[in-house]
């Protein structure tokens, strides 16, 4: 049964471990060749005022640049990205009950870093503009033990 309050058509994002799992749901969806990613702000995602807290905002821009570098590079999309920089703009608000969706934009890829820039918004209103630099790790542990046994 899905979840009347996530616009049709998303689907829980199914990485970022114990964190996310805690502090999301963040939710994907996929839109032709865009990835689209958003979560609802709920009262736990907000500060005293009703705003979704800026860390919130932080850790969904943290996950919104490396999983739009998995969905654009084939050489990236079973890879750890952790984060070596991440920069915010705090645009605008995103009030308890927004949706907050974004996409983001691989806009370099090196032997060892990717560069991702991204959008989001509340509602449909501009609310965060981010972008980060990600080191190409390993495969990623949510790959490994999705792959057929070889025993």
């Amino acid at each position: 049964m899905s979840d009347p309050s996530i616009p049709e058509g998303f689907e829980p994002l199914r990485i970022g471990g114990e964190f996310m799992r805690l502090n999301g749901p963040i939710y994907t969806k996929r839109d032709g060749d865009r990835l689209l990613v958003g979560f609802r702000v709920e009262p736990r995602h907000c500060n005293p005022m009703k705003m979704c807290h800026g860390g919130m905002l932080a850790s969904y821009a943290d996950m919104l640049l490396p999983v739009s570098a998995h969905a654009q590079s084939a050489a990236v999309a079973n890879r750890f990205l952790p984060t070596i920089n991440l920069q915010i703009d705090y645009l605008a608000p995103a009030p308890l009950g927004a949706w907050v969706e974004g996409e983001g934009q691989l806009l370099r890829e090196t032997r060892s870093l990717v560069f991702v820039q991204a959008v989001a918004t509340a509602d449909g209103v501009p609310c965060l503009r981010a972008s980060g630099i990600f080191k190409i790790g390993p495969e990623a542990p949510w790959r490994a033990a999705a792959a057929p046994s070889t025993e």
